[in-house]
């Protein structure tokens, strides 16, 4: 930056800086922090110390993402040009279906805020990537599996299908799956199962962003047409005041009866320890060589 062109970004009111190099992130001009240091002003000296702890966290949040790809750039390196990652999202609660999502990202993709969708607490931050997301991916899909297939083969079970239908619904046939925690039976590609693989996989996280998004849509959807239950809130999860609504009011067609609370309601007894005959059916509990964990 010549020392004219410098002048000229301090003739700039420090609003008008202040607006450009810290809220809107501009890349700051060579000697422009050195100018400001130099400026008597204490706004002037202020500004010089926002702009440095804005490119430290971007520092931090570009190591962040570069360590999300870990796993990914491996398998690029290896030759595989479509990584899927996928992750489901209703495992615990009372009500709705199981969702997961799949989502083959480009090659150093980079977003920033992506992270598991348990810990971006904030609604339309979660909305906001999820749109990025799929504006951006080469490839995305959702799988659900419904309440009575929870019931049918159990809720472990229906999160595996759920992430299959995922998988297969992508539209392009992945060269590597990469599945948070667990592997997916019939999987039609190589995969791997990542102990919290939603905070240690970017493709994983962005699953995670997707299928969290996509249920609580659903679960809004079903408190326009369950009034009174509070699903639009708790999105299912066994909160008091679901408890108390399911008490009051009574189960509903989208309960999952296999469910300990869900039963005790309904004057059930606990369900069967053995694996039902259709379960066995839809899933080889015996895993193939073939299907085994690289």
């Amino acid at each position: 930056m010549s020392i004219d062109s410098r002048e000229q970004w301090l003739e700039c009111s420090l609003g008008e800086l202040t607006e450009r190099f810290v809220t809107q992130a501009h890349a700051v001009p060579s000697g422009l922090l050195e100018a400001l240091d130099a400026d008597p002003r204490r706004g002037a000296q202020s500004l010089a110390r926002r702009i440095r702890a804005r490119q430290e966290r971007n520092r931090s949040e570009g190591q962040r993402l570069r360590h999300l790809l870990r796993f990914e750039m491996e398998l690029w390196e290896q030759g595989h040009t479509h990584v899927a990652g996928v992750d489901e999202a209703g495992m615990a609660p009372l009500a709705g279906p199981v969702v997961a999502a799949a989502a083959v990202l480009p090659k150093s993709y980079r977003l920033k805020g992506l992270d598991d969708s348990k810990k971006v607490l904030d609604a339309e931050k979660r909305e906001a990537l999820a749109v990025a997301i799929k504006r951006d991916a080469v490839a995305w899909a959702v799988g659900h599996a419904e309440v009575e297939e929870i019931d049918r083969i159990n809720i472990y079970h229906a999160g595996l299908l759920a992430m299959r239908r995922a998988v297969e619904g992508l539209g392009l046939k992945p060269d590597y799956v990469l599945v948070d925690a667990r592997t997916i039976p019939e999987c039609p590609a190589p995969q791997r199962g990542i102990i919290k693989g939603d905070s240690l996989s970017m493709s994983i996280a962005a699953a995670s962003i997707l299928a969290k998004t996509t249920r609580d849509r659903l679960m809004g959807e079903l408190d326009a047409r369950y009034p009174g239950y509070g699903l639009a809130q708790h999105k299912g999860y066994p909160t008091p005041h679901h408890i108390q609504a399911l008490r009051e009011k009574g189960v509903l067609p989208i309960h999952r009866r296999s469910f300990g609370p869900v039963r005790e309601v309904l004057g059930l007894v606990a369900p069967p320890a053995e694996v039902p005959s259709a379960q066995a059916e839809l899933f080889d509990l015996a895993p193939s060589p073939a299907r085994r964990r690289p």
